[in-house]
């Protein structure tokens, strides 16, 4: 990925963190690679894609849950346990897609209409992990 920073996501209405290894795909690439290739995401392990409103699972080897997010960070779509070769078409003001461990949304009941916080890892203030 093109940031070699680590961020952390938090959901702000619950105050748990839902990942706190959470790497950003910015470029077109990184955007059109996503996860494929890999065999799973560990617990607390992300990946941000931005651009992004809708996601495939063409070619994927594991289920994610995933977050939609609006240009504020607002959930505007929550996906648990997607399955390989499914696709979830974009949701009207989805900005961002936050890729997650499958499992994650029933353990932080992240819902939609929270909002996310990705912020450095290291500015982050230690709170609980979910």
């Amino acid at each position: 990925m093109s940031h070699h920073q680590i961020f952390v996501a938090r959901d702000i209405e619950t105050g748990l963190i839902v990942a706190d290894h959470v790497t950003i795909a910015s470029t077109r690439a990184e955007r059109r690679r996503g996860l494929l290739g890999r065999r799973h995401l560990e617990p607390g392990e992300a990946l941000l894609i931005a651009p992004c409103n809708g996601v495939h699972m063409f070619f994927m080897k594991f289920p994610i849950d995933i977050l939609a997010l609006d240009k504020n960070g607002v959930v505007v779509d929550a996906v648990s346990d997607l399955k390989p070769w499914r696709i979830r078409l974009p949701k009207p003001g989805s900005h961002s897609v936050l890729e997650l461990a499958a499992g994650t949304l029933l353990k932080t009941q992240t819902k939609v209409g929270h909002r996310i916080a990705i912020d450095l890892k290291a500015s982050m203030p230690a709170t609980e992990v979910a």
